[in-house]
């Protein structure tokens, strides 16, 4: 077997390989919170981040279209056919990536909430008065942000903004590209919160990352609608007036927070194993499927 290649980059998740005219994303265990790469792993969490992304990706297909070509590793170098990346890597299309994430917020919570308290908007949109917290907004909102290097924070834009920072990029395409990236935003989570409404489970917000193909058109990429990328929240005793709980990594933010000073970025097992469950639990409810796990493969 040939001796498995040094990805050609590296985030706080993921690990990026190049195939020639392809790419391969491998999803690790590792799980960030606040910006930071925390020193242990959740355990199958590459392998929900992966197996997610690829049920969305089929999904909205009809909306636009995504960078993913397989997530079989028999479609891949003899390299990557192992327990490693088994489940957690996708041969994807390789794009030119916009310099902006696309964020959506259909209900109002975290950033977006304590930003309202102040002054009645959000990442310069000004809402409605007399919102609580969790409430659902009456439209969902697109609030761009920049991308960040690794430790550093994103910033928040307006769609103004996004014009001209894709302007740099992309010049003479700033508007166009910034108005179509809104829109795919705005029609993606529509469908995709729709769905997992019936479903039981309530997408509060997400964000999304698009690219350019050799030919010009806007692809969807990255990851998609995934408990790193979104609040999922069970409609089940969902509530506005206060925080809700999530399928998410926010049970693991929670814990951060509430034990600051003391954990050194190290969540102990029975947070990781919570964390993992949370996780799986929502990707069942989603795509009404088992997920083969390190536990049951």
């Amino acid at each position: 077997m040939n001796p498995i290649p040094k990805p050609i980059a590296e985030g706080k998740v993921r690990e990026i390989y190049d195939n020639g005219d392809t790419l391969i994303m491998v999803c690790t265990d590792r799980i960030s919170c606040f910006d930071v790469i925390l020193n242990n792993e959740v355990r199958d969490k590459g392998r929900v981040l992966t197996q997610m992304s690829r049920f969305w990706f089929e999904l909205t297909s009809d909306i636009m279209p995504n960078h993913m070509i397989s997530v079989d590793t028999a479609d891949m170098p003899e390299e990557f056919r192992n327990e490693r990346f088994e489940g957690r890597s996708m041969l994807c299309k390789k794009l030119s990536m916009l310099p902006i994430e696309c964020i959506v917020r259909g209900y109002i919570t975290g950033s977006g909430w304590a930003s309202y308290q102040k002054n009645g908007t959000v990442c310069g949109i000004t809402l409605p008065e007399g919102l609580r917290e969790s409430d659902k907004l009456p439209e969902p909102i697109y609030t761009p942000s920049t991308k960040a290097e690794i430790g550093e924070h994103d910033e928040n834009i307006s769609f103004e903004q996004s014009v001209t920072h894709l302007e740099k990029s992309f010049p003479g395409k700033g508007q166009e590209y910034a108005e179509k990236l809104r829109d795919y935003t705005i029609a993606l989570y529509k469908k995709c919160a729709d769905y997992a409404y019936e479903r039981g489970i309530i997408i509060a917000d997400t964000k999304f990352e698009f690219g350019l193909d050799d030919d010009g058109n806007i692809v969807l990429a990255d990851e998609m609608l995934t408990p790193d990328s979104s609040r999922f929240w069970p409609l089940d005793g969902y509530e506005p007036g206060h925080a809700q709980p999530s399928y998410d990594k926010q049970y693991a933010r929670d814990w951060l927070k509430s034990h600051e000073g003391e954990h050194d970025w190290t969540l102990p097992q029975d947070v990781l194993d919570k964390t993992i469950a949370i996780y799986l639990e929502g990707y069942e409810k989603i795509t009404g499927k088992v997920l083969a796990t390190d536990a049951n493969v």
